[in-house]
């Protein structure tokens, strides 16, 4: 028999409550528990278990008496937690005998089953057919199993290695769909965007799913009587009403309305119109940057003073109340600030209550007597009665004598110039130091001598004021003008205007040797004072001077002034060609002279300076004054071919350009463009045998591929192919990379009729030459006129692979495929040619204008805009667009923006020129043809 007592006899457990299970117990207070005490710590709890542990000859417990387990594989004990983070929720609590012997069953079972899972799986799949063969003999082992073989894992681990090769080799033989695409799966990392977007469409193409879809799209239904019954009485009139006021047969147009399908259309043109509008204006000459937004200051301005409010009809009476508040506690509560009277005294003009206004404005006065600007608002608000405004400016000057603002308001007031002249003379006995009252005296003087007299009067008294000075030396003799600024210079030493002033005089003398010098004096001066000014500010007076006829004093402003505070290390002479630019910009071609001439005086054999002088004289000057120029030019830079050159151009008869030509062969032997000028001049004059002698000298002693095509070329001009093959030849011979020289060769065997060597020249030609496009073109072409246009486009296909990304080569491709009449494909190789260059527009131009309907010009032109930056071929085709739809002005326009864009481009000009003579004015022709 078992030790343990029954149930009924045992000791009560610890903690025990009879009842509390099932909530009969009484409630207890803290009397009967008495002082409260703590339960052991969790430290207490593993000392005892440890203790006990230790008694019964066992390991240590854990937390909950149990021995620790080591596992095999150690995992993160986070995830078997509480989802709220409650680390050993039960830490605290008491542990009893009963627990120990659970937390000890529950280990041994675990252990067994271990035990049992090892020996089966190694039983079961290690010694299998041993023990059946001992079995089959009526022996059975298996008993003593566990006693024989102690190491188990070994074996298992051999197991699990053995299931893991043939794991392994089963997935290899037997691999999943997945892995089979893995490599390819892979490489759709590489995979651009672009390839992305253009994946066609997954699409049923069985044929028996397409004869399906077809055969249900050629299906006929009976159409209802109702339908036909309908459509009987849409048209009909019916004069009847109902209950509700409506149109007995209006129940598909109920409320009145009619879709309008042609305003739709025209609704959507001028959408699409005003978004090419906005476009141009962002892709234009002036560019900015981002989606900005660009405002008319003018207009902007124009706009807001159109809402100022004139009267006070035009404003709200409750905001003028309002307003009228805020005022009147402004002035009780700061009754000395005098511009809170004046707001006051305005609100009432504007509602239209002068009468109040100027009660206001009194009291005002009154409380601020020393304001000025209190005392102005009421002479303005009583000009209609000009006693009173007069009286209230006699106050005003009794209590402020010495506002310049109240005398002058005061002889506004008066109607007589005697009047007005008494007044100001009060007011300058009062304050004789005042410019803008001895200004206003001055003013008033019809007389030139007595004007001459006051003056004189006010440098004395105000001997600081240039205005006063300068005023006073325009109204006198040269002679005495002189002594007016020499007396002020002496008085403002340190004043710009007075040493400018006195040059202008000597420019009027015509002393202009004294100009000169008189401005070099001043900077001397002006920077012994510490008073020199900055370059550019000299620059703006020298241009002052020019505007006002004082050319000589200009030019020796500049002179005196424009290398000051640059160092010799500082790019003296980007710096002055940027200046005289910025001149020519304004209008100021003087001062742009002038500036280059000081230029070329520093930096004498300066090609660039001299050209851009030339050209001033040009375009502001005379040809005579631009020969003058170039003949200093080549005299100081004699090795610069190209001021030669131009100077050749300028000389109108033969014999001067031939010496002009002559001096430049002495200066620069050997030349090739001097050569080539020398030859155009001759065959521009029918000279053609000297023409053709100085191409022969011109191979012999400047030989250049330039000059064996000027020879060709010349050749071919005067029908002489076979001297022009045979030059072609001996020039190739030379220059085997001359592409030109192919492209002739190729060109002359056309001409003769001789394609199958024009193919030939052009095919060698392309194989030192690769990169050049006009050759590939000339190829391409040639095969297309001999009707092969299989061969046309394998051409062009090895120049695309040659040329990537040349957009010349992709339309060609296109166009041959347009002019075979294959347009899928043309429209195919569009779309492959706008990928690899989205910025092209001459594919734009193309695709629009030959390979969308006319209905999709516009959108397209839109979308192009948007996305092609400034180009002139896309902007030609815009306005083409615009004028087959009779835009005339529009298309005018984009005419007009192209050529801003690139005046050298011939086809901008002549699909301009075509359109002025169809419907340009006279004028607009005769502008364009200038």
């Amino acid at each position: 028999m078992s030790g343990r007592q029954s149930f009924l006899t045992q000791a009560a457990p610890e903690n025990y409550v009879a009842g509390l299970g099932r909530g009969a117990t009484g409630f207890t207070t803290r009397s009967d528990l008495g002082p409260a005490r703590s339960g052991p710590s969790e430290d207490q709890i593993k000392d005892a278990l440890a203790k006990r542990a230790a008694q019964l000859g066992q390991a240590p417990p854990t937390a909950y008496g149990a021995p620790e387990k080591k596992e095999e594989n150690d995992e993160d004990d986070d995830r078997f937690q509480d989802p709220e983070n409650e680390v050993g929720l039960f830490a605290n609590g008491a542990y009893d005998r009963d627990d120990d012997e659970a937390d000890r069953i529950y280990q041994e079972v675990d252990e067994k089953m271990e035990r049992r899972r090892k020996q089966r799986r190694f039983v079961s799949h290690s010694l299998d057919p041993f023990l059946l063969s001992i079995e089959a003999c009526g022996l059975s082992y298996t008993s003593g199993l566990n006693e024989q073989i102690t190491d188990l894992n070994s074996f298992a681990i051999s197991r699990e290695a053995r299931e893991a090769e043939e794991r392994r080799r089963y997935e290899a033989n037997n691999p999943k769909i997945q892995q089979q695409f893995a490599d390819l799966k892979r490489s759709l990392a590489s995979v651009s965007d672009e390839d992305w977007a253009n994946l066609p469409e997954v699409g049923d193409l069985t044929g028996k799913n397409r004869r399906t879809k077809q055969n249900l799209r050629q299906r006929f239904y009976a159409v209802p009587d109702s339908v036909i019954a309908g459509a009987r009485d849409s048209t009909q009139m019916d004069t009847t009403v109902n209950d509700d006021g409506l149109q007995a047969n209006g129940a598909d147009n109920v409320d009145g309305t009619l879709t309008n399908f042609a305003d739709i259309g025209a609704a959507r043109d001028k959408v699409l119109q005003v978004r090419l509008d906005q476009a141009a204006q962002g892709s234009g000459t002036d560019t900015v940057s981002g989606t900005s937004t660009n405002i008319d200051p003018k207009g902007y301005l124009t706009s807001l003073s159109k809402s100022e409010l004139n009267s006070g009809q035009q404003a709200e009476v409750g905001d003028i109340n309002r307003v009228r508040v805020l005022l009147e506690s402004v002035i009780k509560t700061n009754p000395k600030h005098a511009p809170g009277w004046i707001a006051a005294a305005r609100l009432e003009e504007i509602a239209g209550k002068m009468g109040k206004a100027r009660q206001l404005l009194s009291q005002g006065t009154e409380i601020c007597p020393n304001s000025d600007d209190i005392y102005l608002e009421a002479i303005r608000m009583s000009r209609e009665q000009i006693h009173n405004a007069k009286v209230i400016a006699a106050n005003a000057i009794t209590k402020n004598p010495n506002s310049v603002r109240l005398w002058e308001a005061a002889m506004e007031l008066e109607s007589d110039p005697a009047s007005k002249k008494r007044v100001i003379r009060k007011a300058l006995d009062i304050m004789p130091k005042s410019v803008a009252l001895w200004k206003s005296a001055v003013n008033l003087e019809a007389s030139e001598s007595d004007a001459r007299l006051l003056l004189a009067r006010a440098v004395e008294e105000v001997p600081l004021s240039e205005d006063l000075w300068l005023a006073l030396a325009r109204l006198e003799t040269p002679e005495n003008a002189q002594k007016v600024l020499n007396k002020a210079r002496m008085a403002l030493p340190k004043n710009h205007k007075i040493w400018i002033q006195a040059a202008r005089l000597q420019e009027q003398l015509s002393q202009n040797d004294r100009v000169g010098m008189l401005m070099k004096r001043a900077v001397q001066s002006l920077v012994r004072e510490s008073a020199m000014l900055k370059r550019e500010e000299w620059i703006t007076e020298a241009e002052l001077c020019e505007e006002e006829g004082a050319v000589l004093t200009c030019g020796a402003i500049i002179r005196e002034t424009l290398a000051y505070g640059l160092d010799e290390d500082d790019d003296r002479k980007e710096i002055f060609l940027e200046d005289a630019k910025n001149s020519i910009s304004r209008g100021k071609y003087e001062t742009a002279r002038a500036i280059l001439a000081t230029s070329l005086r520093i930096f004498v054999t300066s090609k660039k300076t001299w050209s851009q002088a030339a050209d001033l004289e040009r375009n502001h000057g005379t040809q005579k004054s631009e020969r003058t120029v170039l003949e200093k030019a080549v005299e100081a830079v004699p090795q610069a071919e190209a001021l030669w050159l131009r100077l050749a151009r300028l000389s109108g008869e033969l014999d001067d350009a031939r010496k002009v030509l002559a001096s430049a062969f002495n200066q620069n032997p050997n030349s090739e463009n001097i050569y080539l000028q020398a030859i155009k001049l001759e065959s521009d004059h029918q000279k053609i045998d000297e023409a053709r002698g100085l191409l022969q000298t011109a191979r012999t002693d400047a030989g250049t591929d330039r000059v064996w095509i000027k020879s060709v070329a010349f050749e071919r001009v005067q029908k002489n192919d076979m001297v022009a093959l045979d030059l072609v030849n001996q020039g190739l011979q030379l220059y085997p990379k001359a592409a030109k020289l192919w492209m002739q060769k190729g060109q002359i065997y056309e001409s003769q009729g001789k394609l199958p060597q024009a193919r030939e020249a052009y095919s060698t030609g392309v194989r030192p030459c690769p990169t050049s496009i006009p050759l590939w073109l000339l190829w391409s072409r040639l095969e297309e006129r001999m009707h092969v246009i299989v061969k046309a486009r394998s051409v062009l296909d090895r120049a695309r692979l040659a040329n990537p990304k040349n957009d010349r080569l992709w339309t060609e491709s296109v166009r041959v495929e347009r002019r075979a009449n294959n347009l899928p494909q043309a429209k195919v190789l569009m779309a492959q040619a706008l990928q690899e260059c989205p910025a092209s527009g001459l594919l734009w131009s193309e695709s629009i204008w030959h390979l969308e309907p006319r209905t999709q010009r516009k959108p397209r032109s839109l979308e192009a805009i948007k996305k092609v930056d400034n180009d002139p071929t896309l902007f030609v085709t815009v306005a083409r667009v615009f004028w087959a739809e009779r835009k005339l002005d529009k298309a005018a326009s984009w005419f007009e923006k192209a050529i801003l864009l690139d005046s050298d481009l011939g086809d901008t000009w002549g699909w301009y020129v075509k359109f002025l003579r169809m419907h340009g004015t006279q004028e607009k022709k005769v502008d364009v043809g200038a």
